[in-house]
């Protein structure tokens, strides 16, 4: 017989800098269908087998049952991310099982988009609550470039419309900006998505990572961006609903939607965070920008007590000190750091 989960911690769990628990990004899948340049990009892979065999894959079951004892510790929105998350099989089963927790309150998903048009009605009906979807260009030629070649615009756009034509009434659509690849495309797609209900986030391109050739020269900071598209589409910023939330918010002044800033770089948010992350293998990270994470695969799987995998999450969140954006540069900050695409960014 199952038991009902219940809160066993009334107090919010806080780190060292007193920011509560409140997020959890998961990684289902550590594959992927494209080769972005800012992620995995294809120079970086040298043809070695480095993905997990899926033995080694948290099990849907695992899954479910770590979440819940997130959801316990106080975490209330998860973001299901890879890799590409809709490579994972299965994808709307797992969506339904972590639906049926009733203390959670947001479930998104980040995706290329490419497979949507098979999954977007089974996810709606799985319980999935928003999607993302990671698009940088529309420009096919800078498309082709950024994804490795392996992504159609087409595809994507496809995409989006079956999660439209699924219920997803408002999407989030992630642009990486970077300054001679895809910068002088961003009007174009703006214009795209102006006057729809889906929001544009551009996001400053950000050193994750160790293999995405990460250079400050490359980055756009957001002010440039807001500075030119309020000179042709004029606009407003909009008050943040948390002090959690990573964007900047604007909206058009002429009513024709909103779009968001992401300055990681530039403008650092590490004061808000409230993000936990776990990869596909049960590694525990509580930054983006982190160089080691803590296993909690052996109390997942063979664990007997799930105090103690609770116990554990405990003691490295109140551990926590991570602020590494506002930090960059610094001495002792220069070391390697986890993959984009082993935690979903």
């Amino acid at each position: 017989m199952q038991i009902p989960l219940k809160i066993t911690n009334p107090e919010p769990l806080q780190d060292r800098l007193q920011r509560p628990l409140r997020e959890l990004r998961i990684s289902v899948i550590d594959r992927c269908n494209f080769r972005c340049t800012y992620c995995m990009p294809a120079d970086s892979l040298n043809g070695r087998g480095i993905f997990l065999p899926l033995v080694k894959l948290l099990t849907d079951h695992e899954i479910e049952d770590l979440i819940k004892t997130f959801v316990e510790l106080g975490v209330r929105k998860i973001r299901i991310t890879g890799g590409e998350p809709l490579v994972r099989p299965g994808l709307p089963g797992l969506v339904e099982r972590l639906a049926a927790i009733p203390e959670l309150e947001d479930i998104a998903l980040t995706t290329n988009g490419v497979m949507l048009p098979r999954l977007a009605e089974d996810l709606a009906q799985a319980g999935l609550g928003r999607i993302t979807v990671s698009l940088d260009t529309l420009d096919e030629t800078v498309l082709d470039h950024m994804s490795g070649g392996k992504a159609h615009l087409g595809q994507i756009l496809d995409g989006i419309a079956a999660a439209e034509s699924a219920g997803f009434r408002q999407l989030k659509i992630n642009t990486v900006v970077q300054r001679g690849i895809n910068d002088h495309t961003i009007m174009d797609l703006l214009e795209y998505f102006r006057g729809s209900v889906h929001k544009v986030r551009l996001i400053e391109f950000m050193d994750v990572g160790n293999c995405n050739h990460w250079n400050r020269s490359v980055v756009v900071p957001s002010a440039e961006w807001i500075e030119a598209i309020n000179a042709k589409w004029p606009i407003r910023p909009v008050n943040k609903r948390s002090a959690a939330e990573t964007a900047q918010r604007y909206e058009y002044a002429d009513g024709q939607g909103e779009i968001g800033f992401i300055s990681s770089i530039s403008k650092p948010f590490c004061g808000g965070c409230t993000r936990a992350r776990i990869t596909a293998d049960g590694l525990f990270y509580t930054c983006l920008f982190s160089s080691k994470g803590t296993n909690l695969m052996p109390l997942i799987r063979h664990g007997e007590d799930p105090a103690e995998l609770r116990e554990r999450i405990i003691s490295v969140w109140e551990k926590r000190d991570d602020r590494y954006s506002e930090e960059r540069g610094l001495p002792g900050h220069d070391q390697e750091k986890v993959e984009m695409y082993r935690m979903g960014g």
